[in-house]
Formats: C-alpha cells, structure tokens, sequence
C-alpha cells in the first residue's frame, strides 16, 4: 500500500440471530486478511505512509499476537525490518514454530526472546530505541498512532447507524489493550454507547491503560464484567462451547476474544439500549494454534 492509495470501501454489517436475540457485526474481519479487524484499524497509519518514512518497525507481545502477524505483514510490503521481542518460548515451540509466529517469521520477523525475569526492562529499553527512522508500535498497538484508523471505524458505524434509522446504537469490542474501545468511545456520538471486557487481566488493569491514553474517565466505555476473570488465552470450556455455536450461526469469530465478549452480550443484552453492533476484531489466523492448546489440555478431541 502507498501514501496514494485510497481507503478500502466501509466494511459490511451482517444481520446475526443468536441465542434468541437480533444482533449486527461489522465485519471488519473481512477488510484484508494480512491485517484483519482491529489490526487495520490500529496500523492505518503506518499503511499509508511512504515506505521511506522508516527502515525498522518494533514491537514486543505474545508469541501468537494477531497484531504481529499483521505488522510482519505490514513490514515485508513496506520493506522494513521488523523486530519482536517476546517472553522466552517452550522449547517444543522453539524447535518447530506454529500459528502466527510461524508465519511472521516466514515473513522476515527477527524475533528476540527475553527470560521472563528480564522481559519488563527489555521492553523499557525498547522504548528508548525510537529513532527517525525507526517506529516503536506497543504491544497490541496501544498508542496514539491508532486513533486516526478508529477515527475512520467510527465514522463508518456513524453513517450505517443513520442510514439504518437508528438514533443510538451499543457498539461492543472485546479489550486486550482496550485502544480500539477507547478511541470509539471518543470519537462516536454521545448518545451511543460503547462496551467492552478485558480478556486480558481484569477492568482494574484496562482501566489503567485508558488513563494513559485518555486522562477523563467521563470518556472511556462501559465494563462488562459479569462472567468474571479468566486467564488469557487459557482454554474454557465455556469460551469453547460458544464459539462453536457462533460459527453454527453463520460467523467465524476468533477463539481467544470473542468468546468472553459474546458471553459478556448475552448477559447483558437486557440492559443495553438500542440495536447492539458487535465489531468483528478479526484474528482468526489464531484460531489453529489455540485449538491446539484446547487438545493439550484435554477440552478438545
């Protein structure tokens, strides 16, 4: 992609019965599947800047980040370098890489894996190697740089509320790092409301990350939190079970966020005002490494 280019038409919005209710998804997952949902949003732009603009892309975060893949993708078109620094991997892992990290690695990726103990004071390091020509992206893209594509996503919900005749509408997203909720919420009318679940960590530690980006607690989404905490990307049978009736719904969604999300909606949905729009945060490409775990464990056949 190049400075030039223009933005991709709005992504669709699909009609979805489930669990007895009516439900809309925006199916960002569809925009471009080397940077699909939230992960378009957040790198627009970098996408559209001149490839000169930097010579290294970094980052740090999981090992299977669906953010990583998408910015091993966005490097190898731009033609950057682009290092990634992780917690030290499982020696099965190591010797024969799976699921993303096995394709941003095909990608170019330079991995760089920190023992645990040391793995906070590499990524403050990190911090302090931004250059001209070197762009640091956080972990899950938790920074300023993203609001610009959200900006876009919320106009897009803005016009298709209208169109539709729906003066308010719930728009809900399920959190890692919380920056695509945050910046929804900041730049959609008032009277829409935005929900969201922390999947990783609890309210407490996203609540924290929103203060970073936005001082004014009047401006940050509404929690749910009914279903509880539950470790990240730990399998459950519960997230397992809904999933599974999602897809048998008629979409594919992601086995690591959606779950929770879904759950959270369920409970919910009798206090939420208006049409509830789920925004489809892509990240499917996760889904073969995550299966894997759930037989692992013994929840999968």
């Amino acid at each position: 992609m190049t400075a030039t280019e223009r933005l991709p038409a709005p992504s669709g919005v699909d009609l979805f019965p489930f669990g007895g209710r009516t439900f809309f998804v925006k199916r960002d997952d569809l925009i471009d599947p080397r940077y699909s949902g939230n992960k378009y949003r957040k790198l627009q732009t970098l996408l559209f800047a001149p490839k000169e603009r930097y010579r290294t892309l970094l980052s740090y975060g999981g090992a299977q980040s669906n953010a990583m893949l998408s910015m091993a993708h966005l490097a190898r078109a731009k033609g950057w370098r682009f290092d990634y620094w992780c917690k030290r991997l499982p020696a099965w892992l190591e010797k024969a890489p799976t699921g993303n990290l096995k394709a941003a690695l095909d990608l170019g990726m330079r991995l760089h894996e920190v023992p645990h103990a040391g793995y906070e004071a590499a990524v403050w390091r990190l911090r302090n190697e931004v250059s001209e020509k070197v762009c640091f992206v956080p972990q899950g893209g938790a920074d300023p740089i993203a609001e610009a594509g959200v900006r876009v996503l919320a106009d897009e919900i803005a016009a298709w509320a209208e169109m539709s005749g729906y003066g308010s509408v719930t728009v809900a997203i399920p959190s890692g790092t919380g920056t695509t909720a945050l910046y929804l919420r900041r730049h959609l009318p008032r009277r829409f409301e935005v929900v969201t679940t922390p999947v990783v960590g609890d309210a407490a530690a996203l609540r924290a990350q929103w203060r970073a980006l936005e001082p004014d607690e009047a401006r940050w989404p509404a929690v749910l939190e009914a279903t509880g905490k539950w470790p990240f990307a730990k399998p459950r049978r519960e997230y397992l079970k809904i999933w599974r009736a999602l897809e048998k719904a008629g979409i594919l969604f992601d086995l690591i966020y959606a779950p929770k999300m879904w759950l959270e909606l369920l409970e919910a949905a009798d206090t939420l005002e208006g049409p509830i729009l789920y925004i489809h945060s892509g990240g499917v490409s996760g889904n073969a490494s995550q299966l894997e775990n759930y037989r692992f464990r013994g929840l999968l056949a």
